[in-house]
């Protein structure tokens, strides 16, 4: 019997295009580890409103806004109703726009045909699946000869329908290389083709950092940190410059200058936003708040500056806006206290 063989010549060439450049790719198979309350969850679910919104997540500076997709997210850690739900609200997502898949009295497991299904049947472009453990009933997935057919066999239905899939897992206590560190065998993030591993930024458990562990199809993303306002939504704070060994180590190995922690000023640019996330803020009470953080006057107002916050004035009181709120009043020049 003939092999069904061909060239490499006859096989048209894809270029290979992102949901979110650099660590989301199209049609592929994504990892996204971390240690237990790192924020995985809020990234993907960052993600999704992003993806169900059209809008660009902040590392896509040269992307602006495109039409908006659907999602597909399951979990098992957390509730819909209680957890994920207000989370998207908060985060200004389409929530008719991400789906789940309700499992009834089968469990759903990753090799399942109902998640390609489901995903042709919405036209899902990012599906996320909460912890891969939940999802792999029946075998250990340390074991190389089980895990492996299954999570080719999800990337071929990434592959098939265009959407990308992010399994979220954690990392195991012990050291080492990155790769070797996802929970379970080497083969989980041998198939993925990016790999996102989150981690807290060191010597500062309110910030966590984005970063490339595994980036086949593209230039891995420079680590971006984000912290969280007083209501759980997610405040993006930039890039930082941080290793990928720093962050699971959780040191920072200062002797090289590898690594910076976010400044003061970033620290201040965090306090305003999460302030003003709810629209128009009285001066006095962001300025008395702030003082009572221990940010300093000077700081504040750099970071005010830095964020393009308007100075308004509504009949004696002097109130702050964020630009992005698209508010109708005219900056004016607040007298400095």
């Amino acid at each position: 019997m003939n092999l069904d063989i061909t060239t490499i010549s006859q096989i048209p060439e894809e270029k290979v295009t992102f949901l979110t450049k650099p660590y989301i790719p199209n049609g592929k198979l994504i990892l996204m580890s971390g240690d237990p309350n790192c924020g995985k969850t809020n990234l993907a679910l960052a993600i999704c409103a992003a993806v169900t919104t059209g809008e660009p997540l902040p590392w896509e500076t040269e992307r602006g806004k495109v039409e908006p997709q659907s999602c597909l997210f399951q979990s098992m850690e957390d509730g819909y109703g209680d957890t994920i739900k207000p989370r998207l609200l908060r985060l200004g997502a389409d929530l008719d726009k991400v789906y789940v898949i309700n499992e009834g009295v089968h469990p759903l497991l990753l090799e399942d045909p109902r998640i390609e299904r489901a995903i042709v049947q919405t036209d899902a472009k990012f599906a996320v699946f909460d912890p891969i453990t939940s999802y792999t009933s029946g075998f250990d997935i340390s074991n190389s000869g089980a895990i492996r057919p299954v999570l080719t066999q999800l990337a071929d239905v990434a592959a098939r329908t265009g959407c990308s899939i992010c399994c979220i897992c954690h990392l195991n206590k012990s050291g080492g290389k990155s790769a070797y560190r996802i929970l379970g065998s080497i083969d989980v993030a041998a198939v993925a083709r990016s790999v996102i591993m989150v981690a807290k930024m060191p010597d500062d458990g309110e910030i966590s950092v984005i970063c490339h562990a595994k980036s086949n199809l593209s230039t891995p993303g420079k680590p971006y940190a984000f912290g969280f306002d007083e209501n759980g939504g997610i405040v993006w704070l930039g890039e930082v410059e941080i290793t990928l060994d720093e962050l699971l180590s959780g040191k920072l190995d200062k002797s090289k200058h590898q690594a910076k922690a976010p400044s003061q000023a970033d620290n201040a640019k965090l306090f305003i936003t999460a302030a003003l996330n709810n629209g128009v803020t009285a001066a006095a009470e962001i300025k008395m708040l702030a003082e009572s953080a221990g940010i300093a006057k000077n700081t504040l107002e750099r970071a005010k500056t830095a964020l393009g916050v308007k100075s308004v004035k509504q009949g004696e009181v002097w109130r702050w806006e964020l630009p992005a709120t698209g508010g109708e009043l005219q900056d004016t020049q607040e007298p400095q206290a």
